[in-house]
């Protein structure tokens, strides 16, 4: 059997981090098929066990560190 994976949609505010609630920027795909959703604190705490059970890991924590486009270069 081969496992397809398609590609992932962006993570959203609404999407919630499995362990606290805080806003997730980690969606784990499981080899089981399932997934899980980490804020950047736990996806970090959990990385070297997630790799393990993890077909695919989308990792957007970069965003927490990105200067919006709109925003003036007082506030850069």
């Amino acid at each position: 059997m081969t496992t397809v994976l398609t590609p992932a949609s962006p993570l959203t505010a609404a999407d919630r981090c499995d362990r606290c609630g805080a806003q997730a920027y980690l969606r784990v795909v499981l080899l089981s098929g399932g997934e899980l959703l980490f804020c950047a604190h736990h996806g970090r705490k959990f990385e070297p066990e997630l790799k393990k059970i993890a077909a695919e890991i989308q990792d957007e924590t970069e965003r927490l560190t990105s200067v919006p486009a709109s925003s003036s270069e007082e506030e850069r």
